[in-house]
């Protein structure tokens, strides 16, 4: 097990952290919110669409009075807890395409903490009637790839009859979402490496080139012949070697 540092990967968070941060100010700073302002950066499918996000990502929301300020110490424990993780794995020497992908989710993590965290009092969005501004600000949201919208039919159950639309999201919310999608689509090459890098495989057999082998001698010496236990055991050896061999039998018909 190689220990890795884990300074390569926080840069890359912290990257994507300033990047998602600089677009959303941008956005909010030059654009209109709604339709009003909506860019068009491919056709008609793809768009910069300012809208305010009181929720989760992708436009979900937690309907209750304190939902919001629940979803904001949530975020932030899970920020510490990825964070921590990230570290762990690092030392622990982790493949570094698992490293890149929780560096991308931990970028996402702290990108839409800091909305939820400082909006509502620097950009003074929080939700009207909010208990106050702090952990009550809204993630701007602003990326929208347009591939449907309209009214759902009626006999959809829960959302029927109400307009719907592809969602728009963020950067933040783009790393987390790749950066889950590459541990699902690459989970189990992931971690068979850790388990090499660590001793944990199972052992598949001794090396047929460096096994030893008994020598020839040593193993007739060794094993027995099915010859040898047939015959039984050899007949007791005497001292004068011109005597010949003689059995029990023998001995006692001669008065021996």
């Amino acid at each position: 097990m190689v220990k890795k540092s884990p300074v390569k990967f926080f840069i890359l968070s912290l990257f994507l952290i300033a990047l998602d941060q600089a677009v959303k100010l941008l956005v909010h700073f030059n654009m209109e919110p709604g339709f009003a302002g909506q860019i068009r950066l491919l056709g008609d499918w793809l768009k910069l669409h300012y809208v305010l996000n009181p929720g989760m990502a992708f436009g979900m929301q937690l309907g209750h009075e304190y939902g919001k300020l629940l979803l904001s110490l949530f975020r932030l424990v899970a920020m510490g807890g990825i964070g921590w993780y990230l570290v762990h794995l690092a030392h622990r020497g982790a493949p570094n395409g698992l490293l890149w992908a929780m560096a991308m989710i931990l970028a996402g993590a702290v990108g839409n903490v800091i909305d939820s965290t400082f909006y509502g009092v620097f950009l003074n969005n929080a939700p009207y009637g909010s208990t106050t501004p702090w952990f009550h600000g809204q993630v701007i949201d602003m990326i929208f790839v347009d591939v449907w919208e309209g009214f759902l039919p009626d006999w959809v159950p829960i959302w029927g009859g109400q307009y719907y639309s592809t969602p728009i999201f963020n950067i933040a919310d783009s790393c987390i979402f790749v950066g889950v999608c590459i541990i699902l689509f690459f989970q189990r090459r992931f971690f068979r490496e850790q388990n090499e890098e660590e001793g944990l495989l199972p052992d598949e057999g001794p090396d047929p080139e460096n096994a030893s082998v008994l020598p020839a001698a040593e193993l007739d010496d060794a094993t027995p012949t099915a010859e040898s236990t047939e015959k039984g055991p050899d007949p007791v050896p005497t001292d004068d070697p011109q005597r010949p061999r003689t059995s029990p039998e023998d001995e006692r018909t001669h008065g021996l």
